[in-house]
């Protein structure tokens, strides 16, 4: 199901070579076919993708980093009572938080390379209990894994349950088609990806599964706050805080990826109207994202202090099928609207369809057995982002909070005779470059092309005592 997933990403990914994963396609097919209705879909995709889907899964994956950082100190916690655990667990989670937002703040090199040493610690890890596994087969040692499928259930609600879990575990492939305009090639590159990584991570987890499996009983894995730290326990005797270390390196190096994934979508939102503009701008030196990542953060920050949030799992993968229905219908749309467009791979109408009705079951099974509130919050979120779309975005109506928020954001100064500039350089395959400027003089807005001499000629209204004046400023980049 992931695999099918992914190929018709690839396919959508090739078609609107942006930023922006399921906001961009969605953007792209029915945006321009209906003056109100064709960008509602999109709106609401970014909008509870931004403040919902996204902030809640980097929460969850970085409670799971602090979970396995405390682990190899459990004896030392013992006489402390849950709740300081708690306090204590939630505070290391706060820290990783802050230091994957500064690293993706920072630098998009940096990021890069804290994410290649991070995945070359996590395959040696794997690479440990893959092996300790193949170990206890060899020996004979096949009772728990032949035990491993006792008191299963054919249950709909529950079988939707269980895709919720295995499929966000296996959705990590969804980053690269959010930064589909910072791949080298992404014709290339994108289909690349997506056909090595898919592969190689469902046969890795399959593998440490049945490692796990061999060695733990089905009572054991549930009871179990870390499974992993239980078998490095079992089988690693003194060596045994390698898994715990491995983990939360992995867990960290994922929740970097997903806040890195996610601030793209809300800069390309930013740049088509669907978010705050200063949302839009990066940073004049780092040249990442740089106010989309501290939202994020700060996101985040908020689910990770509101209470336990490992039951927004299910919430989480409820959303998340919903916009990848909408997705596989765009792919439909965009095989008539733009039948010309040269695809990477184009794959049988069949497989959306597959898509559509799997993301159908799991979206209405649940609701239909087990009508749980926290499934029904979802329509409620849809039903208000309708409601914000009609005055922002179709009658683009702008309270004057807004352009403080926006003002606070640019609102550095420098002397009146330098001007510091935001280019799109790197996010941005537009050939106008949008253009946000400082001076000792406020700066309300902004504009316009950059020619081939590098000449610029802005027209801008900046704040004078006696209100805005709109004004020309030309300089040279």
């Amino acid at each position: 199901m992931s695999v099918a997933e992914a190929l018709t990403f690839a396919e959508l990914s090739s078609v609107v070579p942006r930023s922006g994963a399921e906001y961009s396609f969605l953007m792209e097919a029915f945006g321009s076919l209906h003056k109100f209705w064709g960008r509602l879909p999109c709106f609401a995709c970014a909008l509870i993708n931004v403040f919902i889907i996204s902030p809640t899964a980097s929460a969850i994956i970085i409670m799971s980093f602090s979970e396995y950082v405390c682990q190899p100190f459990a004896y030392y916690m013992g006489d402390m009572t849950p709740e300081s655990q708690d306090v204590v667990k939630k505070l290391i989670a706060i820290l990783g938080l802050g230091l994957l937002t500064f690293i993706n703040v920072m630098s998009v090199k940096l990021y890069v390379q804290v994410q290649n040493v991070f995945t070359i610690c996590k395959l040696v890890v794997c690479g440990v209990v893959i092996g300790c596994g193949i170990f206890l087969l060899a020996t004979g040692d096949t009772k728990n894994l032949s035990q491993g499928f006792d008191g299963s259930t054919t249950s709909p609600e529950k079988l939707a349950l269980a895709f919720y879990g295995g499929l966000w575990s296996y959705g990590g492939w969804s980053t690269i088609t959010t930064v589909t305009e910072e791949v080298k090639k992404p014709e290339v590159n994108v289909l690349r990806s997506i056909l090595i990584s898919v592969p190689v991570v469902t046969a890795v987890y399959l593998m440490m599964n049945i490692a796990y499996m061999t060695l733990l009983t089905i009572p054991e894995m549930i009871a179990a706050p870390a499974v992993a730290v239980v078998f490095g326990d079992r089988m690693l005797g003194v060596m045994k805080f390698i898994i715990p270390v491995g983990v939360a390196v992995s867990t960290f190096g994922s929740a970097l990826s997903s806040q890195f994934s996610v601030t793209r979508l809300c800069y390309v939102a930013g740049r088509d109207g669907h978010m705050l503009e200063a949302f839009s701008y990066i940073h004049v030196r780092h040249l990442t994202p740089a106010p989309a990542v501290v939202l994020q953060g700060l996101l985040a920050f908020l689910f990770i202090v509101s209470g336990d949030i490992k039951s927004l799992i299910d919430f989480f993968s409820f959303l998340n099928w919903i916009f990848c229905a909408l997705a596989m219908v765009a792919l439909m749309v965009m095989r008539r609207t733009k039948k010309h467009v040269n695809r990477a791979c184009k794959v049988p109408l069949l497989i959306p369809v597959l898509v559509i009705a799997v993301a159908l079951f799991l979206c209405l099974v649940p609701i239909i057995i087990d009508p749980s509130p926290k499934y029904f919050i979802s329509p409620i979120l849809v039903v208000l982002a309708c409601i914000l779309y009609v005055p922002l975005v179709y009658y683009k109506f702008r309270p004057e909070w807004i352009n403080k928020f926006t003002y606070f954001v640019q609102g550095q100064r420098t002397d009146n005779s330098q001007l510091s500039i935001y280019r799109n350089k790197d996010l941005s395959l537009e050939e106008t470059t949008k253009i946000t400027i400082y001076r000792q003089s406020h700066v309300k807005m902004v504009g316009s092309k950059i020619s081939e001499t590098s000449d610029i000629a802005l027209e801008v209204m900046m704040l004078q005592p006696r209100g805005w004046k709109r004004v020309v400023v030309s300089t040279s980049v």
